[in-house]
């Protein structure tokens, strides 16, 4: 494998990248795009698993910083998804222009919330996307926030939002918060986990109340419909607290395939990323190999492939 730091620009603002290109087969290789999860890095450990895997197949994998974080200029304290979805959709542009990747030949990764739901997007929005993979996606960004929350908890919120939206418009100032715990809300498990604990303290721990309506208006599941002939493989977690599992039902419903729904069973959000990774690495791989490394996209008379993978682990 090498591994090159490289950057680009997006909206001005440059963009930090590493470029990882596999020592299995040849250039021009097929290359797969991942942009990272809510508040998160390109450097997390967690992700290498999926790197190694997609390195291994002889896939190229490109990651980048979002606009703001980790090595990255811009300002982080508005989070904007559909911003992040530009920025992805430039790092796609940035690849083209490199002799060791197929310029028709590339996919994106997402992970976790945002991550999963920004894949989703950049597919169903740019059709040079051949092939996506979105794990613990989210699909409408209103209803992921108003879930984290009882009933009370989201009246106050709405009703502070709007205080927030009044005193930008008269005094130009607005309300800073905590992303993880004010505007998400972080659940006991994410507290108790240490999935993300090598980055959990580069990432912002003030941005603006304003996101929220960025957030409001984040919406994967009006294009994921947009992302067909081409193929989507979905992830998600039963019973998931942090990105409900309906998030996922309802993308994979709305898609018209090919497609593949992948359920964890008998785990939990953060834990499932360990618990099962030895079988949910290799379908990945496996969906890029397949629709991204194999010959071009056709459409045939007869029903898109469509398929459903529950798993389930019992123990003694």
């Amino acid at each position: 494998m090498s591994v090159e730091n490289v950057s680009f620009y997006s909206a001005g603002s440059r963009i930090s990248a590493i470029l990882r290109l596999p020592n299995v087969g040849a250039a021009p290789y097929p290359a797969v795009v991942q942009g990272p999860g809510w508040l998160g890095l390109q450097d997390a450990k967690f992700y290498r698993p999926y790197h190694d895997g997609l390195l291994a197949a002889g896939i190229a994998v490109f990651t980048f910083d979002y606009r703001g974080f980790g090595d990255s200029e811009g300002d982080a304290s508005y989070l904007d998804p559909m911003a992040q979805v530009e920025d992805w959709r430039n790092a796609v542009t940035f690849l083209e222009t490199q002799d060791a990747i197929d310029p028709s030949r590339i996919g994106v990764f997402g992970s976790g919330g945002t991550g999963g739901g920004n894949a989703v997007m950049v597919a169903g929005m740019d059709d040079r996307i051949r092939v996506a993979v979105a794990q613990n996606p989210v699909a409408d960004g209103r209803d992921w926030m108003r879930r984290m929350r009882r009933e009370y908890e989201w009246l106050e919120f709405l009703e502070r939002l709007t205080a927030d939206r009044r005193a930008r418009v008269t005094t130009g100032q607005g309300e800073l918060l905590d992303p993880r715990n004010e505007l998400m809300v972080a659940t006991p498990e994410f507290k108790a986990s240490k999935l993300k604990s090598d980055v959990n303290h580069r990432v912002p721990t003030q941005v603006q109340l304003a996101s929220a309506e960025a957030i409001f208006a984040y919406r994967p599941i009006d294009v994921v419909a947009a992302i067909a002939p081409r193929a989507l493989m979905l992830i998600c977690t039963e019973g998931d607290a942090v990105t409900p599992e309906e998030h996922a039902l309802g993308l994979y419903k709305r898609a018209a395939g090919p497609k593949r729904l992948v359920v964890q069973t008998g785990t939990t959000h953060y834990a499932a990323y360990e618990y099962y990774g030895d079988v949910v690495n290799p379908l990945i791989v496996e969906w890029f190999e397949r629709y991204l490394v194999a010959g071009e996209v056709l459409v045939h008379e007869e029903a898109p492939e469509a398929e459903v993978i529950r798993l389930s682990r019992t123990t003694d």
